[in-house]
This record gives structure tokens, sequence and C-alpha cells, in this order.
């Protein structure tokens, strides 16, 4: 029988003839020395910037603006420890992984404990990967929105509907004042924004609106044909080539935004950035606070990808199968040292993004009281731009905003398939007799789950509840995958791979802020799915004693 170490995902002797297919195959002509200068070693870097794709999207888009819209740079210090802290669970599942060879749930399907086919950590991750392609369908509807708003013209300059949709303050002289000066175009725009905007997927009545009243449902089914071209051939190379495109392009595009906030009419409060700095917590307290590092840095869902992602670039195959010579060990730290490089630039890249997406909230929107929400969180978050740099610049936010959340659904899509074709081999579902067959097999999950999300979109049509269905599953998962890899730190792990001890200390950090996040999450998720709309909390709430009977 063959060492198990030289077959994968986590292969055992009883399962080794269904396992020997690359990229986790460790055939020793596939060796090779890691990188000795930085600058080569930068060459060798791509998994972390794939995750970083997948990061940067509705969460740091979406909500992490609306969040500085809100809050201003209270919660800057908590953004900057999100980003960071989550890294360490990250770094010591890609160690594991190079230094045995096998992903996330090849690695979970050894532990001991009930099992169904797969073990049952692995089913907790098929229920958190089906309650996440609920979030897939709000980003596909989401950016059919964003693509019908852009391509049919949206309003560029929406003060009055924008403003009563985030109750920002203004005063009766400041009222009549735009009424006189600007009600024509106001009136148009008002028009414009209800037309473009019937039908939005965030209305309360979305379920009874049939599809040939919803605008973005068709620019929605082309996204989902566009995800599926592009993962039609989804080889890792592409996938990165892709990835690294759309990454630059944005981060690029809202950190020129950012620093060109100076030369604007709202510059950046130097003075409330370093008190955002200090540890500090608003009146809110620690509701906000946990929200905020729920909904930035690493989650759960690429907790798992990664492994996969650093094993199909190689690392562990140049590696090699783990034996007890000088040269292996040598060989893995060197190349676990590059996945750290990897790591710690896809953590900068995103941090980056992150903290340029909070201080446009902050500096643009937070000032004028704007608040992102409801069916016109799009058109107001377009204001960080249209009031810095002109009405010319919304339709660019549009479109990046598109491209943002589409590159989620792509990188999504990708990864999930790669897991899913795991899953039914360690169950025994499907034997891969090469690694074509596992190909296939990942080919048609990949362009599966688009095709998913779109069916999820078009039979809810509630973004909102379906992205609190995804939250629901990924809060459940944040403490197990953490605590799992702390069991590999000290049970699996080759001792000679062990890390510092400065870095285990931040991994326990690490495993226990989740925990506390994710048990937080839990209680609020199960609050919001099982409580009444708001109409009828409006018809259940209890009479006010106070209150003046009708015609007083």
């Amino acid at each position: 029988m063959p060492n198990a170490q030289n077959h994968a995902p986590g292969a055992t002797p009883d399962h080794s003839d269904a396992m020997e297919f690359d990229p986790y195959l460790l055939p020793p002509d596939a060796i090779r020395e890691p990188p000795k200068s930085l600058w080569e070693a930068l060459k060798q870097i791509g998994p972390g910037i794939i995750l970083a794709g997948t990061i940067v999207g509705s969460g740091e888009l979406l909500l992490t603006t609306a969040l500085g819209a809100k809050q201003g740079f209270v919660f800057l210090w908590l953004i900057l420890y999100s980003c960071v802290i989550k890294v360490f669970v990250q770094i010591e599942l890609g160690r594991y992984a190079i230094s045995s060879g096998k992903p996330t749930l090849g690695a979970i399907n050894e532990l001991s404990g009930p099992r169904l086919g797969n073990h049952w950590i692995a089913w907790c991750w098929l229920f958190m990967m089906l309650s996440t392609v609920f979030q897939l369908g709000a980003m596909t509807g989401t950016v059919g929105q964003a693509l019908h708003l852009a391509i049919t013209g949206a309003p560029s300059e929406p003060p009055a509907q924008v403003a009563a949709a985030t109750d920002a303050p203004t005063s009766d002289a400041d009222s009549k004042a735009n009424s006189d000066e600007r009600k024509p175009a106001d009136e148009k725009a008002i028009a414009k924004t209800e037309e473009t905007a019937k039908g939005s997927s965030t209305t309360k009545d979305a379920a009874s609106i049939p599809p040939s009243q919803r605008p973005e449902v068709p620019w929605a089914v082309l996204v989902c044909i566009a995800a599926i071209v592009l993962l039609w051939s989804g080889t890792y190379r592409r996938i990165e080539v892709v990835t690294t495109f759309l990454v630059v392009s944005v981060t690029l595009l809202t950190v020129a935004a950012t620093c060109a906030l100076p030369f604007t009419t709202f510059p950046i409060p130097w003075q409330e950035v370093m008190n955002g700095l200090k540890f500090q917590l608003p009146a809110e307290g620690i509701a906000v606070a946990f929200g905020v590092f729920g909904i930035t840095g690493v989650g759960a869902t690429e907790l798992f990808f990664y492994p996969y992602w650093c094993l199909e670039k190689g690392y562990a195959r140049y590696a090699g199968p783990a034996d007890s010579s000088p040269e292996w060990e040598a060989r893995a730290k060197g190349w676990i040292r590059v996945m750290h490089l990897d790591a710690w630039v896809s953590m900068i890249v995103f941090t980056i993004s992150t903290l340029a997406f909070y201080f446009m909230g902050a500096a643009v929107l937070h000032p004028q009281g704007l608040h992102p929400e409801g069916q016109k969180m799009i058109l107001t978050l377009s204001r960080m731009f249209v009031d810095s740099f002109g009405g010319w610049t919304q339709i660019v936010f549009l479109i990046g905003a598109a491209a943002v959340l589409f590159k989620t659904l792509y990188l999504s899509s990708a990864g999930n398939a790669r897991l899913l074709a795991d899953f039914i081999s360690l169950a025994g579902v499907v034997k891969y007799q090469n690694p074509e067959h596992r190909g296939r097999m990942i080919h048609w999950l990949s362009i599966s789950i688009p095709v998913l999300a779109l069916v999820l979109f078009l039979a809810f049509k509630e973004p909102k509840w379906m992205v609190v269905v995804g939250g629901f599953g990924q809060a459940l998962m944040l403490p197990i995958i953490s605590f799992a890899t702390i069991y590999f730190r000290y049970r699996k792990m080759d001792r000679r791979m062990e890390p510092r001890r400065i870095t285990d200390i931040l991994m326990w950090i690490a495993a226990i802020s989740i925990t506390l996040v994710a048990g937080y999450a839990l209680k609020t998720q199960v609050e919001k799915l099982f409580s009444p709309p708001a109409e009828v909390q409006d018809v259940i709430k209890p009479p006010d004693p106070q209150a003046k009977p009708p015609g007083q």
C-alpha cells in the first residue's frame, strides 16, 4: 500500500485508489526548491490574491462603507484588528496543507468523531455552503440592479429622494431653498429613480412583483451567463489572472478616489482618523462592534478555500511528500515562508481596499447624514463619488460596484466547486479515475452554482433576507473551523513545521475573538430569521397608554 501522504485530498489507505489525482498527488518529479530572494518569492504568490478577491465583495462595498457613513471613523481600530488577526488562522490552515498535502475537507475527514459518509464537520460545511449560495443570489440581483441603473441612466444628483430614504437631517430653510432652486431637476430625478428602481429586490413587496416588472432580472440573467462563460475553463491560472486584474482595478480606483478627497469639498478629517485609532465604543456599544468584526477580513468561506488554492498553486507538490530527511524539512519550510508572504500580501491588499471604502463612507457620507440602506442603497453609495468628483463619476461607481460583486460570485463559485467535488468523493459517491475526471466534475459544479444562485434570487427576490441566511451559516461555521485548525496545529502537525510561540498566541486570540463574535452573530441571526416582519410588529405592538384617541 503506498504511503497515504502521496494521496489527496486527505487520503487514507482505504480510499487511496480514489484520491490519486492532481493537484493533490505529490509525485517526486514535481519537487522544486523554494525561492531564495524576495522578488522570486513574490512571483510565486497567488492563492492569497484569489482570497482577497473573494473578501473584497459585498461586505466591503456595502457594509463597511455603510458603517463609515453611520459611525464615522470610530471603528477604524477595530477594522484594522479584524483584518489582521484572522490571518493567523488562515496561515495555520495553509501550513498544514503544505506539510501534509491535504486540503481542508480531506484533513477534516480524517478526524475522529461522528460521521455519515463524511465527518460531521464536513456536513456542517455543506450546509454553510448551501446557505452562502443565497448570498450569491443576492449578489446576482444586486449586480443586475447596478448594471440596469448604469446602462439605462441613473440620476447623477438625487439629493431629495436619497435624503428622504436615508433620513438625512435638513432644516426647513434648506428644504425650501433646495425646492426653489432645483425643483424641476429633482422632480425629474425622482421620477427617473422611481422608474429605474421599480421592482427593486429590497422593497417590502418584492416577492409579489412578477419578473416581467423587475427591470434588474434580465441583467441578473446576463450576470449568470457571464459567470458561466468565465468558469467554463476555470483553471487555476485563469482564475488567478482574472482575479488579479479585478482586485487591482477595483482597489486602485477606490484608493485613488480616497487619496483625491483632500482636493474636494470633503477632505479627510485627520484628527477624527487619529481618534479612530484609539480603543473606543460608541453608544451602540458591543452590538455594532461584533458586527464590524464579523463583516471585515477573512470569513469562514475563505478559511475553507485557502488550502485548496495553495495546493492548486503547487506549494505542497513543490515540497514533496513528507519524510524524515532534512532536505524535505528545508523545502517545506521554504514553501511555507512563501505561503506566509502570500497571506500577508493579500492581507495588505484587502485591508487597503477595506479602509478605502470605509474612508469614503466616513469622510463623504457621514458629514451629510447619508446612510446607505433600503432600496436606494446603491444610489446612496454612489454619492461618495458624485458629491466629491461630480455627476460623471456615478456610472463609474455603478460599473465598479457591479465588478466587485460579480468578482465575488465568480470566485465563490470556483472555490465551492472544488470543495463540493472533494466532498462527494470523500463520501464515496464518486471515485475519480484520473485528474480529467475530477476536472470535469469541478467544471459542471462551478457553472451550476451561478445558475442555482440566479434561481434563488428569482424565487425569493429579497436580497436582505438572503444575506441573513448566508450570514447564519457562516456564523455557525467560523468557530468550528477555527478550533479544528487549533487541533491540526497541536495534534496533527509535523513537529518540525511548528510556528513560533507568538504565532500560536495570536492564533488563540483570533479563535477566541471569532467564537465570541460568532456566538453573538448567531443570536442576532436567529432573532432576524424568526422575528415577524415590520408590518406584523406594528400590528402586534401594544397600544401606547399615553396616546390620545383619534379626533382629539
